[in-house]
């Protein structure tokens, strides 16, 4: 039971483009990886633009089995392993967010959400603290205008006396 290749290509209109793929070749002698490797790169390549989107398949290429799913979003992912290989897990492999595929990824996205909300948090903060600037600002312009008014008002004040 041995997982050989797993990758992700774009499926265009006229070809799949790789994007990304990763190889265990080490049951393979050094002389035959980089053909296997090449192999397993034309192969999910042309199973990929074969599948069409929205599907998964799985293909048996000499002793190999090809499991492909191509999302709706012509994203499409195969895994290469050999026959012995569970497809359901091949294919739960393939269906899987990977952000919930790895701890550490699902922990780096939940930090970078939290450190987005910590920014707009502290962006209001300061907002706030430049609109209670001003509010200080107008009440010791408030202040000081109530003192002149009382001052003006007591000199007025004081020339008529009540009797």
């Amino acid at each position: 039971m041995k997982l050989y290749s797993l990758s992700v290509h774009y499926k265009g209109a006229t070809k799949a483009n790789l994007l990304k793929a990763a190889y265990e070749l080490s049951s393979f002698s050094f002389f035959q990886k980089s053909s296997i490797q090449e192999f397993m790169s034309f192969t999910s390549a042309l199973i990929v633009e074969r599948t069409t989107v929205g599907t998964r398949a799985s293909v048996k290429e000499q002793e190999y089995l090809c499991h492909v799913y191509v999302r709706n979003d012509n994203l499409g992912a195969v895994v290469i392993a050999d026959t012995e290989y569970p497809q359901r897990v091949c294919f739960t492999l393939l269906d899987k967010n990977p952000r919930e595929a790895d701890a550490m990824s699902k922990v780096q996205a939940e930090l970078d959400d939290t450190k987005i909300i910590l920014h707009k948090t502290m962006e209001s903060l300061l907002e706030r603290g430049e609109k209670l600037d001003d509010l200080v600002a107008k009440s010791e312009h408030l202040g000081t205008q109530s003192k002149a008014f009382y001052k003006t008002a007591r000199k007025q004040n004081s020339c008529c006396e009540i009797m």
